[in-house]
């Protein structure tokens, strides 16, 4: 299993939504991926609620580090990366074995 762990700062406004409108669908957007993207396990999208560098997270669970390549090139994720490069400034990532 790879756990894929992602930090997002945010504009505090882009694509026509506030930057908690966007979390708010950026979550929507991610976690409706499971069981669409083959080998994604589980993914679950949060707000930072206690300051910080970054806005958002993501965490999510693979079968398998083939399974992570396969989601970053998999049509329905690279449609929910547009949406999320058009509204933040910065992203941070680590992929790590379970």
């Amino acid at each position: 299993m790879i756990r894929h762990i992602v930090f997002w700062k945010l504009k505090d406004e882009a694509e026509g939504g506030t930057k908690a409108e966007n979390i708010a669908k950026i979550k929507a957007m991610l976690e409706r991926l499971v069981g669409i993207v083959p080998g994604l396990v589980s993914a679950q999208v949060g707000a930072n609620v206690n300051g910080g560098e970054y806005d958002a997270c993501l965490v999510s669970e693979f079968e398998s580090m083939e399974a992570l390549h396969a989601y970053d090139s998999h049509p329905e994720h690279l449609k929910v990366r547009s949406f999320v490069k058009a509204v933040r400034i910065s992203r941070t990532s680590v992929d790590h074995e379970m």
